[in-house]
């Protein structure tokens, strides 16, 4: 498939549709507690997203039936909302698409539930650190395999695994574009990276083996030893040689009381 590059005025739409996506992520940040369901979750982000006449990318896309796509504990992506309960020492993925003024923009971010284990914790951490190692190699002149090696590098050096089957993504008018931004890889292979390429960066990073499976569902994917799973993303363009962030985890900080440590800039 063709790489779609955008112009200046595309990329200043999509900062719209991803501050708005941010803004719905932050809605939703403040109800991810023990005793709410993932379906009020998916509820809340419907709403949020509908009444500012946006279109949940997700939902009815290649059937999805839903607006988030909800993954906890052992989930890695793609778990469909349900009547489940979150509790005390789970962590929940939460992943999100908006399409507004035409464009797509596209994140992730995974919480803890109250208090998890500070293994558990390590994970997030060191998944949501890999994500902007991995943008940080995202500079004109580079090629997709530096954002790949950077990312796996990050997290194997702490003894995790990577997701290999699942991948990042151009996006733009359609959610998913090309290139494919896998998150292990070699410096200097793939696509080299121009200007006005929008990349969705999104590492997949298991406590366990990298072994995943699918549910019956045809969407779950879960780690094949159950252990816990991460995923954080952000939308990302490539702009006068380096990596602007469109999406923002500050609406979600915010909403959870922590410090804002995600720049909305350059990483």
């Amino acid at each position: 498939m063709p790489i779609y590059y955008k112009t200046a005025d595309e990329i200043a739409r999509m900062r719209v549709s991803a501050d708005l996506l941010g803004r719905a992520h932050g809605e939703v940040a403040k109800h991810v507690k023990p005793g709410v369901s993932t379906k009020r979750l998916d509820q809340i982000a419907f709403e949020y997203i509908a009444d500012h006449k946006a279109i949940p990318s997700f939902l009815n896309y290649s059937g999805f039936p839903a607006s988030l796509c909800i993954s906890v504990n052992e989930v890695v992506v793609h778990g469909i909302p349900s009547q489940y309960i979150l509790r005390e020492g789970d962590i929940i993925s939460i992943d999100c698409g908006v399409l507004f003024n035409g464009y797509h923009a596209d994140s992730a971010y995974t919480y803890p539930v109250g208090e998890v284990k500070p293994e558990v914790q390590a994970l997030l951490d060191a998944t949501k650190a890999s994500l902007y190692e991995g943008i940080a190699k995202a500079t004109y002149g580079n090629r997709i395999g530096d954002v790949s090696a950077a990312i796996q590098t990050f997290v194997e050096k702490r003894g995790y695994s990577v997701v290999r089957e699942l991948v990042g993504h151009g996006i733009g008018r359609n959610l998913h574009e090309s290139p494919e931004v896998p998150n292990f890889g070699k410096p200097r292979k793939g696509e080299k990276l121009r200007n006005g390429l929008v990349l969705a960066i999104e590492p997949m990073v298991n406590l366990g083996s990298r072994a995943i499976v699918q549910e019956a569902d045809g969407w779950t994917i879960r780690t094949m030893d159950k252990k816990p799973s991460a995923h954080y993303e952000h939308t990302v363009a490539i702009l006068n040689g380096k990596p602007e962030i469109l999406t923002t985890f500050k609406y979600i900080e915010e909403a959870l009381g922590l410090a804002v440590l995600s720049s909305t800039k350059t990483a």
